[in-house]
């Protein structure tokens, strides 16, 4: 990021940039950086006026700087402002020899050839004893390059710039842009030290004596009784840790809360066959969090909010099964074009599918190796259901292995005898 100096600092190497390359094109010619209408630029016999008129907040940079003080006013980082600089580029000269028009051709080939301000540039601009006053300028500590392209200027905005100066007349001009600069804040910000230790605090009855809570922490899950390795609504997580026994312990999945069988200090342990029924239909598929929550008892009062003391979040895909038989699947084709079909499939899985969840069917064909394959996104449901149901479009006539995709997880393929995958499939015929 750069200081309070940028500006004037990329002007200066905008000036000394031009300065270098117009005295080989138009000898005797100089660069200024003045208004207009200041006497020495009227003045001026040949050369180029650069003039700073405008500073525009950067588009891509607007947005980059949100959240630099907390709620309650600290400041957490330094801020920062993203800039474009417009500049206008004022030729002035012999019309006779067409001075000027031969400075602007000079000019825009340089800014052509080098666009972009470099930190080598840069830094002789700073180095330039003429310019002491940018010795502080930390415009080569930026990591954003600061480039020039032509401005999208018409003839009415640049009427309406020279109208600003008073009786001066309007000179052979060209508008350039230098984006972006980057201006950092340098108000120091308060940065507490990190948590050493984390505890919590419950009110120990009257007798005022407080009580260490320690929180639970989930180190390792593991699953078995999986299908195809895939958890599911059969498997049996095995939750190790340290912390984990409490007198209420609840076990959350993404947004269900379910009851362990057994729990100890290393190790809870949750068979989601055997939850009840309430449990079970909370289950989702997809990507979820798995928590192991400790309750508040229910004749104490505590001063953790929600009574609750939460584990670290650990991943955990729960992946649906499709139903075996005729109540996994119903589906109904025709035959419209030749050899193709439409239609509709009704998927039934072990889990209700909520609303919000995105839902997709994927069919592979078997017939042969590079038989096609389709993807259907389910139709809108407004309630939670167990079945899903999918548009059947231009499907060829073939074998199709099937799978449900959750929220990202699959269900599981089967496999033969022969190690090759078998079902569910679906028949078109």
């Amino acid at each position: 990021m750069s200081n309070y100096l940028a500006i004037a600092t990329v002007t200066a190497a905008l000036q000394r940039l031009l300065q270098t390359s117009i005295r080989n094109d138009v000898p005797g010619a100089n660069v200024t950086t003045l208004r207009p209408d200041n006497p020495t630029a009227m003045s001026l016999s040949v050369g180029i006026n650069v003039y700073l008129y405008q500073a525009t907040p950067n588009p891509a940079w607007r947005n980059a700087d949100l959240r630099t003080r907390r709620p309650k006013g600290d400041l957490i980082k330094h801020g920062q402002a993203g800039l474009d600089l417009h500049y206008l580029l004022t030729f002035y000269g012999n019309e006779q020899e067409l001075e000027p028009q031969r400075l602007m051709g000079s000019a825009i080939k340089t800014l052509v050839d080098q666009p972009t301000l470099t930190q080598e540039s840069i830094r002789e601009t700073i180095a330039n004893s003429n310019l002491s006053f940018l010795a502080r300028s930390t415009l080569d500590d930026q990591s954003q390059v600061v480039q020039f392209i032509p401005s999208s200027i018409t003839t009415e905005d640049l009427s309406r710039i020279w109208s600003v100066f008073f009786q001066v007349p309007y000179a052979l001009s060209f508008a350039y842009q230098g984006m972006a600069v980057l201006i950092e804040g340098d108000k120091p910000g308060n940065a507490p030290l990190p948590i050493r230790r984390r505890q919590f605090i419950k009110n120990g009855g009257n007798s005022g004596i407080g009580n260490k809570l320690t929180r639970p922490v989930i180190e390792q899950i593991e699953v078995e009784n999986t299908v195809e390795g895939a958890a599911t609504s059969q498997s049996q997580l095995i939750i190790n840790g340290r912390n984990l026994l409490h007198s209420r312990v609840q076990v959350q999945i993404g947004a269900a809360r379910v009851t362990p069988q057994t729990v100890s200090e290393t190790q809870v342990t949750v068979d989601l066959a055997t939850l009840d029924e309430v449990e079970r239909r909370s289950l989702r598929a997809g990507v979820q969090g798995i928590q192991v929550i400790h309750l508040s008892d229910s004749e104490q009062r505590t001063a953790i909010p929600r009574g609750e003391i939460e584990s670290n979040v650990e991943p955990l895909v729960l992946c649906p099964t499709i139903l075996s038989g005729p109540q996994g699947m119903t589906s109904t084709t025709e035959e419209r074009d030749e050899d193709r079909h439409w239609g509709e499939i009704a998927v039934t899985i072990d889990m209700e599918v909520a609303p919000a969840q995105r839902v997709y069917l994927i069919l592979n064909g078997l017939s042969e190796p590079n038989s096609e394959s389709y993807i259907y996104r389910a139709f809108r449901r407004l309630n939670n259901e167990q079945t899903a149901r999918f548009p059947l479009e231009a499907v060829a006539a073939d074998r199709y292995l099937m799978r449900i995709q959750i929220d990202g997880a699959e269900s599981p393929l089967l496999v033969n005898d022969s190690e090759e995958y078998a079902e569910p499939t679906l028949v078109v015929p």
